[in-house]
């Protein structure tokens, strides 16, 4: 039986939820990719190009810190990777927890929350921070039960 690891980032709660359905459903560990320094409501302003989110966005090269936590990514075969969908791709703090690992040789599979947006460039643009291993679109949930998630779980 596959080992699966359910990493996800949430700003504001909602990614986390699905996380939780996942991880459930796939009976997969859980874990939080947490930035150092947390999020505010001004910081997730998208319409304020001076917000934090905005910033980090405009300049794909920037990483956020996130915490350490001891982890073995070697003890997982597949990677179930959540994050809300920002500006059309993955907030670049999913890069900042792609670079800091391991990934070689395992399946990556994306899920994200949105509001309306799809994956747009995220493949292109996470594939740098994990060359040696395979990134596959998931799903992009909104306003999902938990039989979604489970179906879709079914399907992997």
């Amino acid at each position: 039986m596959r080992k699966r690891l359910v990493a996800y980032f949430s700003a504001s709660g909602t990614t986390k939820k699905v996380a939780e359905m996942i991880a459930d459903s796939a009976k997969a560990e859980l874990y939080e990719i947490t930035p150092k320094i947390s999020y505010t409501n001004a910081d997730l302003d998208w319409k304020d190009k001076n917000s934090r989110s905005s910033i980090e966005m405009n300049d794909k090269k920037f990483r956020p810190e996130v915490v350490d936590k001891d982890i073995d990514i070697n003890a997982y075969d597949e990677i179930i990777l959540g994050f809300p969908i920002w500006w059309y791709v993955a907030p670049t703090i999913v890069n900042s927890f792609l670079e800091k690992y391991n990934f070689s040789g395992k399946k990556i599979i994306l899920f994200a929350t949105s509001g309306g947006s799809g994956f747009g460039n995220t493949i292109r643009e996470l594939q740098p921070s994990v060359p040696d291993c395979m990134l596959t679109e998931g799903e992009i949930f909104n306003n999902v039960t938990k039989q979604k998630v489970a179906e879709w779980v079914d399907t992997l």
